[in-house]
């Protein structure tokens, strides 16, 4: 199994070399080289920011499409909380849920139910290991690989329990089996999600082996065939719901942590606010703090990009959805104690470190530092790397030249020009049958001068006209 799978591609017949995604990306996998953008598998978190800013939709998510559903006797749909927040006017998750039926699933398993048992989890651990505080969630699949490769000193602090997906997932087979009687090749386990990190969970899980998920479909292309089916539920509809409060606000930015009933938690979203979390986490500046919450989606799950309403327009259907739910509706059991530890631990991938061994980094190291001295320090992206200091890495790594940075090239060419010029003329007083040659060298020299300030003089137009 590749450890570095993702659900992020790329197209590079769409790829117009543009800057726009290696500047947002958060573990600068990205670099433009030859006008197209490439992406590092190993630095890549599958976050989908890139998908996000991509204005020529090169970037996009892969995953699994309706036809899947069918190479399996008996179906069931793990519907999350993000997607009753898609729904204008959406007073009982029920509608949703029948519609699913409708759709040609044959059972409904909801996410929100497998997150309140988290919760109820969560709380437990909390109480048990107070001298692990302050814990962090590992709900969203991107945050947890972001520790994996870049925070390792955090790993400690992860919360070992699944993620609701593979709880619902696993209840849901169970459940499954028991009805039919067929055996679990039979059954395909079907998640509705909001963001392309889920597929690589499903690929690649962390905490756990494999994963009992058998595919997942984006709720972008699930949407519409739902639309036609909740007009044809009516209002003679079965009670299927076996969610709360608790497990439908998990959908949103802080849901999770108002689900363990304490106020000592900390709860960020979009994942440059997650990274500048975890740093300050590092450096220990929280005190007091049993929990933290942390989506790299904007607004939690319901900013994912497979999703089709406004992030914040979805948050406040949610909190109309739950005004009348009760608390919690799903409760810890022999059977669900069974599911939620995880079952492998999550190990640190050093796929940052410069060099082989401890000494090779540091010497590495010391080279990125002196060739950031002699870097302009202005973090353009020209040279297809987001910042100054991540081509230096680049050079070190042997992947990149020092001639990438044009403003490097330029001031090379500057200098170049006048030593051969100086050169030149020496030449010219020693040897007097050479001028013929040496003037036709100088005239060269002279317009790689000319053309040197005539980009200098467009670049000081273009900063005044900005």
């Amino acid at each position: 199994m590749d450890k570095f799978y993702h659900s992020v591609r790329l197209d590079p017949n769409l790829c117009k070399g543009c800057i726009n995604c290696i500047k947002r990306c958060p573990t600068e996998a990205i670099r433009v080289r030859n006008k197209k953008a490439q992406i590092n598998s190993k630095f890549c978190i599958d976050c989908g920011e890139c998908i996000r800013v991509c204005p020529h939709h090169a970037k996009y998510a892969i995953y699994d499409k309706l036809e899947e559903m069918r190479k399996y006797e008996y179906t069931v749909a793990l519907p999350p909380p993000s997607l009753y927040s898609q729904f204008n006017n959406l007073d009982d998750v029920n509608i949703v849920l029948n519609a699913l039926i409708l759709m040609g699933f044959d059972d409904v398993f909801e996410v929100s139910a497998a997150a309140e048992l988290v919760s109820e989890a969560t709380r437990t651990y909390l109480a048990e290991h107070k001298d692990q505080l302050p814990i962090i969630s590992t709900a969203c699949p991107s945050v947890v690989r972001l520790i994996r490769v870049r925070f390792p000193n955090l790993i400690p602090h992860m919360l070992p329990l699944n993620p609701p997906i593979e709880i619902a997932a696993k209840l849901a087979a169970v459940k499954a089996m028991k009805k039919t009687g067929l055996p679990r090749e039979k059954i395909g386990i079907f998640f509705i999600s909001p963001c392309p990190s889920k597929v690589t969970y499903v690929k690649v899980p962390l905490g756990n082996e494999t994963s009992q998920v058998d595919g997942v479909l984006a709720i972008k292309d699930v949407y519409p065939q739902l639309l036609s089916r909740m007009n044809a539920v009516g209002n003679d509809y079965v009670d299927i719901a076996t969610s709360g409060k608790i497990g439908i606000s998990w959908g949103r930015s802080g849901g999770e942590s108002s689900g363990l009933l304490s106020e000592n938690y900390l709860a960020a979203d979009g994942i440059e606010n997650v990274i500048r979390v975890l740093e300050d986490l590092e450096d220990q500046k929280f005190t007091n703090l049993e929990f933290i919450e942390l989506n790299a989606c904007n607004g939690g799950c319901v900013g994912g990009i497979l999703t089709v309403e406004n992030p914040y327009v979805a948050e406040t259907k949610l909190k109309r959805l739950r005004r009348y739910m009760p608390v919690a509706r799903a409760h810890m059991n022999h059977e669900a104690e069974g599911v939620i530890p995880w079952t492998t631990g999550v190990q640190y991938e050093p796929v940052f470190r410069l060099g082989n061994t401890m000494m090779e980094s540091f010497s590495r190291l010391n080279q990125v530092e002196r060739l950031c001295k002699k870097l302009p320090g202005l973090d353009c992206g020209s040279c297809g790397a987001p910042t100054c200091k991540a081509l230096a890495e680049d050079i070190v790594r042997g992947n990149a030249k020092e001639t990438d940075c044009v403003y490097y090239l330029r001031e090379n060419l500057h200098n170049l020009s006048e030593e051969v010029s100086i050169l030149a003329d020496d030449l010219a007083d020693g040897d007097k049958g050479g001028k013929e040659t040496l003037r036709i060298l100088k005239e060269y020299i002279q317009r790689i001068s000319d053309e040197m300030s005539l980009l200098d003089r467009q670049e000081k137009e273009d900063t005044q006209e900005e």
